[in-house]
């Protein structure tokens, strides 16, 4: 199973950008996928996440500007975010877990959010 993250970039303030991440591979049909972070001298932490019945879970730091979907079909999860903050700078990992402790991550993506 392999994850390709796409979609970083260089945004000003107040921007927006819309991360993608293909799964290649084969995993349950029950599963979540998620969007972790890591900002530099900081823990990665969880930004969103959504089941594959479509339940989602935000960070409240990005409550009403972040938006994750996925397209089962495609095997593909998104992150919309819109509004970015300076905060949001960090590199972007997408994630699949499935079964009791099977787990996928991808290789980051960075986002730079400047003044």
């Amino acid at each position: 199973v392999q994850l390709q993250a796409s979609g970083g970039g260089l945004v000003q303030a107040g921007g927006s950008l819309r991360l993608s991440c293909a799964l290649s591979g084969s995993i349950s049909s029950n599963n979540i996928m998620a969007w972790h972070r890591q900002a530099p001298g900081k823990q990665r932490e969880l930004v969103a996440l959504i089941s594959s019945g479509g339940t989602t879970n935000y960070a409240d730091s990005v409550k009403g500007r972040f938006t994750i979907s996925r397209d089962n079909a495609k095997n593909t999860v998104y992150l919309q975010m819109n509004n970015l903050k300076l905060e949001d700078t960090a590199v972007y990992y997408c994630y699949a877990g499935w079964g009791p402790s099977q787990r996928s991550w991808g290789q980051g993506t960075q986002v730079t959010v400047s003044s």
